[in-house]
């Protein structure tokens, strides 16, 4: 139930990305205004996350879940019968603040009723979602836009939205929080916090755009955005009366940094790989927008594979073998991508991405399940928002850098293989910082059995 949630921001993110061009015909507006569609998502997805941080234990986790998943609701129905641009900007807008409520939630609610010794099996679970959503999204809104109006995109969320609503309703339980214990907001930490991330994704969103990082629109947004964080870490350091909705202290554990870093650059990598490999079978193949789709599946498809099974396995091995090996795999699989021309059988890239979904996901599920195995249970909420921040911005990143580089490239399989070289590079760095990740606790001491003469044994 929590996984079906979890899976509508990330499905309805995906499927709208493949209709800017049918929504900026059918809406008659320019293409960089319907854009905004889907960069006013991210950027609510984005601002809400810090909010719901301190909401969750404020109000509790079925009470937060319940309310993302009406607003999420409301926003998708609403922009199902939007009647211009604007209006779609504004109704995905409000799709992305349910978003932002709902995708933190999921890592919360799931890694609490984990608990640490079940942590890499069930963040294997979430990896799941996470690598099945970004690849299912472009086939469903492929297949909608092929037979049905570009309103169904959104429609399809609401019964789907229902669904999961009701099952919340049914199974979450609840979570009483006694009056005495419900932590005050950080207002002046969330006003700096979370404008200053957004305005990082709204810089890389930016570039991307302009295909260059040094137009005014992305530097000043940049600008805004580091001030604010900078401004945000002298607040946190220095707040004594109210927590701060992001401990920085967080960060002095090797093991959580190193976790939080293993997942952002995987974040980086996935996403270029993901947005570029659409890309190279419609330019360089000539396949249609479905076909490209379906092409990239196994991307997704070995992550789905790989994670819980990774997941599962760390629990009992330890997640620094499972990673390195991982990490390893895909960076073979991005560089057997740059040896893919013009001229090579379709069988092979289907193959590499196969094989890349698989390497990455046997280092994101077990770094996933360290990461909650080292933190104590009133970190997790802030632990998560931290996770989520830091994949967003290595998503946005990942995109801005594969625009530009398509953008200069000589030719469309040039781009396709400077993508694939700057993803095997960020895979690379991966290896060196697993060693950092925390082991396995020790296991608890046997029992000492008395003997028959009095002497203990084990």
């Amino acid at each position: 139930m929590v996984l079906l949630g979890g899976l509508l921001g990330i499905l309805n993110s995906s499927m709208a990305a493949v209709a800017t061009g049918t929504l900026a015909t059918e809406l008659d507006a320019s293409l960089s205004t319907v854009g905004w569609a889907s960069t006013g998502f991210l950027l609510a997805v984005t601002a809400t996350i810090p909010f719901t941080t301190w909401a969750v234990d404020r109000f509790g986790g079925r009470r937060l879940w319940l309310a993302g998943l009406a607003l999420f609701i409301a926003g998708s129905l609403a922009a199902s019968l939007a009647w211009n641009a604007g209006s779609l900007i504004a109704f995905r807008t409000l799709q992305g603040v349910g978003a932002g409520l709902l995708d933190p939630l999921v890592l919360i609610l799931l890694a609490r009723a984990a608990g640490p010794a079940r942590a890499g099996r069930v963040m294997g679970l979430m990896g799941v979602v996470l690598s099945l959503g970004p690849v299912l999204g472009p086939i469903a809104g492929g297949a909608i836009l092929d037979g049905l109006s570009w309103r169904w995109m959104f429609l399809f969320s609401v019964p789907v939205g229902l669904v999961a609503l009701l099952l919340a309703v049914r199974v979450l339980p609840a979570e009483p929080v006694a009056d005495g214990a419900r932590p005050r907001l950080d207002v002046l930490g969330l006003a700096l916090l979370a404008p200053g991330f957004t305005g990082l994704v709204l810089a890389l969103s930016q570039a991307a755009e302009q295909s260059a990082f040094t137009a005014w629109q992305a530097l000043l947004p940049l600008a805004a955005g580091a001030l604010l964080l900078v401004g945000y870490a002298v607040h946190a350091r220095r707040t004594r009366d109210v927590p701060p909705l992001i401990d920085l202290r967080l960060f002095a554990g090797r093991g959580f940094t190193a976790s939080v870093t293993i997942m952002g650059l995987g974040g980086l990598a996935n996403f270029a790989a993901l947005f570029v490999l659409p890309l190279y079978y419609q330019q360089v193949r000539g396949h249609g927008v479905l076909a490209a789709a379906l092409l990239m599946a196994p991307a997704g498809l070995g992550g789905a594979i790989a994670m819980p099974f990774a997941g599962r396995l760390s629990d009992r091995l330890g997640p620094r073998g499972l990673a390195t090996g991982g990490a390893v795999l895909a960076l073979v699989s991005a560089l057997a991508f740059t040896r893919v021309g013009t001229g090579t059988a379709e069988a092979w890239p289907v193959a590499a991405a196969l094989t890349l979904g698989l390497g990455m996901g046997f280092f994101s599920a077990p770094t996933m399940g360290s990461l909650y195995r080292s933190l104590p249970g009133p970190m997790v909420a802030q632990g998560s928002s931290v996770l989520y921040m830091l994949n967003q911005l290595g998503a946005a990143l990942g995109v801005a850098v594969v625009t530009l580089i398509l953008q200069t490239a000589d030719a469309p399989v040039t781009g396709f293989h400077g993508v694939l070289w700057l993803t095997a590079g960020v895979l690379a760095v991966i290896p060196a910082a697993v060693p950092l990740l925390p082991g396995l606790p020790p296991a608890p001491a046997a029992p000492q059995q008395p003997t028959m003469s009095g002497r203990t044994t084990r």
